[in-house]
């Protein structure tokens, strides 16, 4: 990936919706070469898709949770249920596999207290955990969907790192 591939990513990541002229412009090539990029990034998973942002507190979402947990098992099976059940809880916006205190943190979006109060109680009868606790987001301070690209390194996926680390 060299730099024209980053203004691209960069770009995208700001607006999806930019024309392939438009982004073609803004990267210094013509509209061919830019869309041939762009399809590449797609084809090797750089960009896994493109979707609308929307602000949660206009569709009703107005409460945001940040649910850890300690898993009282660490079977396979108990991972598999856990991860079954989360996949189908649409409130779960992200679920991460923890190190440290924790084992896995969740950020659930819900309309209010009693919805999160449903998702508890359903996501603790479908998987035996040993402590659940929820940290309630107060106000939205920044919020990016953006990843840096400065100093990223991008690699095909299959590629393997040269020894050394470099």
């Amino acid at each position: 990936m060299d730099e024209i591939d980053r203004k691209i990513v960069g770009f995208l990541q700001e607006d999806a919706t930019l024309s392939v002229a438009q982004l073609a412009d803004k990267v210094g090539l013509s509209a061919t070469p830019c869309w041939k990029r762009v399809q590449k990034l797609e084809a090797s998973g750089v960009i896994t898709r493109r979707v609308a942002l929307v602000d949660p507190e206009k569709i009703g979402v107005d409460l945001i949770v940040y649910v850890a947990i300690e898993a009282g098992d660490h079977t396979p099976d108990w991972l598999r249920t856990f991860s079954r059940t989360i996949a189908a809880m649409p409130e779960v916006m992200e679920a991460h596999r923890m190190a440290g205190e924790v084992d896995y943190m969740l950020r659930v979006a819900v309309t209010g207290m009693a919805e999160f109060d449903g998702f508890y109680k359903r996501l603790i009868e479908a998987v035996p955990m040993r402590n659940v606790t929820s940290r309630f987001a107060m106000e939205r301070l920044k919020y990016t969907t953006a990843y840096p690209l400065h100093g990223a390194r991008f690699r095909d996926r299959g590629a393997r790192e040269p020894e050394g680390g470099g």
